[in-house]
Parts: structure tokens; C-alpha cells; sequence
């Protein structure tokens, strides 16, 4: 079998990918305004599973925002972490912000001390390579 620049092996293209979910789709698109009234009438009417409904639509869950943070720097990981506790102990940082804090300082460390092993190799095969 051959294959010929430009020219496709598949001439009516891609099928869909969920014919179902299309056909319920073209179905119900008629009779979404009805749908839509009758949910809002259930939510008038007291019915919870359709007022979370609503309000998970019109109101989505509020995202959490950055906030800037203001930390005394300190030269050394341990002392920055230790900045960073003292700050969410006192209340100055959420302790969710400070969580992530640490955990990104963590990171540093491991991204530190790969790049420090890294070069104390890279040194060991220089000194083993001009000893033969």
C-alpha cells in the first residue's frame, strides 16, 4: 500500500466522535426553552436538586484569587521557610497560601540539590578523565 502526498485515506472524513450525545443534543435543542422554564419553576418551588442546579449554572464556584504576599527575604531555604511559618502562625498569610508556600520551597530545594549533584559529578569525570 502506497501512500500518495495529499490525499486522504479516510475521503469522508472523521466520524463523530459521539453520534449519541449529538442526536440527544439536536433532540432536546427545540425544547430547551420548556426544559429551562420548568427547571426554574422546580427551583421556585423549593426543589433543592434543582436550585443547586441553577445556581451551579448561573453562579459557578468562586475561584481562589493570588493574593500578594510580602516576605522578608532571607538567604537560606530554611530561613525563608521558617519566614514563611512565622507569617501564616500570625495570620498575615491564609495557611492554604502558606501550605503551597512550603511546598514550592521544597521544590527549590530538590531543583538545588539535583543541580549541585549534577555539577559534583560533573567534576568527579573531569578529575577521574585527566588522571588517564
Amino acid at each position: 500500500m502506497t501512500f500518495k502526498k495529499g490525499t486522504s485515506g479516510n475521503a469522508k472524513g472523521r466520524p463523530s466522535a459521539n453520534m449519541t450525545a449529538d442526536k440527544l443534543r439536536k433532540s432536546i435543542n427545540d425544547d430547551m426553552p420548556d426544559i429551562l422554564n420548568k427547571l426554574i419553576e422546580l427551583a421556585k418551588g423549593g426543589d433543592v436538586q434543582a436550585i443547586k442546579l441553577v445556581l451551579e449554572r448561573v453562579c459557578p464556584a468562586l475561584k481562589p484569587q493570588a493574593v500578594p504576599i510580602n516576605l522578608p527575604f532571607v538567604d537560606s531555604l530554611a530561613g525563608q521557610g521558617n519566614e514563611i511559618i512565622r507569617a501564616t502562625m500570625q495570620g498575615k498569610i491564609p495557611p492554604d497560601i502558606g501550605s503551597q508556600l512550603i511546598t514550592a520551597l521544597a521544590n527549590q530545594a530538590k531543583v538545588i540539590e539535583i543541580d549541585e549533584l549534577t555539577k559534583r559529578i560533573e567534576v568527579l569525570e573531569q578529575s577521574s578523565e585527566h588522571k588517564e
